[in-house]
């Protein structure tokens, strides 16, 4: 193992941002998992959290990773991107989840899978195309394999509902083939969320995916219980949005109030932990996905995942606290 004072500016930069984030430095024999992140080595103070996917009981971390900013060409964006997934998993993470739309995203983490050999450590999720006019389901289904170089998929969501007539049946084929080991669909927006209902009730899924956050809370009025009502996975796209202004006016709307005192309560140590930590402690959803390119923001985020979540009655009060704010 290098001394501390061999520590390339990276890893200290690294090391640095895990200690801002609550995780524990501390001296760890080369060569495991946890060591790679920092030459220092590190040991997160606290357990990941996991929830069930109520179809079958397994069980995957809350916070995982959204990929949509994941379109990249250059080598040095692509090493940038592969810290990201290596410091995911070092930190117990493991969902991961982009789309057909998200220009080169499936091509890139297909990319970075093969380069980092560790396929076996991630939930790769990913979503069919979003509009236009569809292919053959089979073909619109195995472009996403090809793209993510994969010989299965933890989970495929039909985008939006886009073609969801059309796609479905072959997403059940697929699962019962073995091929998928998931199937469901998403959507983010409120116009859909009627559709969204009624194919949670015809189609056999194990997963939807859905907007919600602190900022705007309207699928909690019928799609996540529904949800817990049907025993279906939930997904949370964009944990740090809002209605008119997403993740930038969430944040700017905390930026200069102080942690109330009860996030010490949840073990959270800043408002992205609080936020996330709001969003998944809702007894329906299953795990958050935000998006990130750097890990710094990514360790954040991770801290999320560990130590306690809020109750209903302190849910309640971060709602308060939230509906007050100027």
């Amino acid at each position: 193992m290098r001394s501390s004072s061999n520590m390339s500016r990276r890893d200290a930069l690294k090391a640095g941002a895990l200690a801002a984030a609550g995780v524990a430095l501390a001296p760890l024999l080369p060569g495991t998992t946890m060591a790679r992140l920092a030459s220092a080595g590190i040991r997160p103070r606290l357990e990941p959290i996991t929830k069930p996917i109520p179809s079958t009981g397994e069980r995957i971390p809350v916070i995982g990773l959204g990929t949509n900013q994941y379109s990249v060409e250059t080598a040095e964006e692509m090493a940038e991107l592969q810290e990201v997934l290596e410091a995911m998993v070092e930190l117990g993470g493991a969902v991961v989840d982009t789309a057909r739309v998200y220009g080169r995203a499936e091509e890139v983490i297909g990319e970075l899978l093969q380069r980092m050999g560790n396929r076996e450590d991630y939930f790769i999720a990913t979503k069919t195309p979003i509009r236009g006019e569809l292919r053959d389901p089979d073909v619109e289904i195995q472009t996403s394999f090809d793209q993510l170089g994969v010989d299965t998929l933890d989970l495929m969501l039909i985008h939006n509902l886009h073609g969801l007539e059309e796609l479905m049946p072959a997403f059940i084929r697929w699962k019962d083939e073995g091929r998928i080991r998931y199937i469901g669909m998403s959507t983010s927006t409120d116009s859909q969320y009627a559709a969204q209902m009624e194919g949670m009730r015809r189609f056999p899924l194990d997963f939807i995916q859905v907007d919600y956050s602190i900022a705007n809370r309207n699928a909690a009025e019928e799609i996540l219980p529904l949800a817990e009502e049907l025993g279906i996975a939930v997904l949370v796209n964009v944990p740090f949005g809002g209605r008119g202004g997403g993740a930038a006016a969430t944040f700017g709307r905390v930026a200069d109030h102080d942690l109330p005192e009860w996030a010490a309560e949840i073990d959270a140590e800043s408002w992205a932990q609080v936020l996330l930590k709001y969003v998944v402690s809702h007894p329906a959803v299953t795990a958050a996905i935000p998006g990130t390119t750097q890990v710094r923001h990514l360790v954040d985020n991770q801290g999320a995942g560990r130590g306690r979540l809020p109750d209903a009655a302190l849910r309640a009060e971060i709602e308060r606290f939230w509906d007050g704010l100027g």
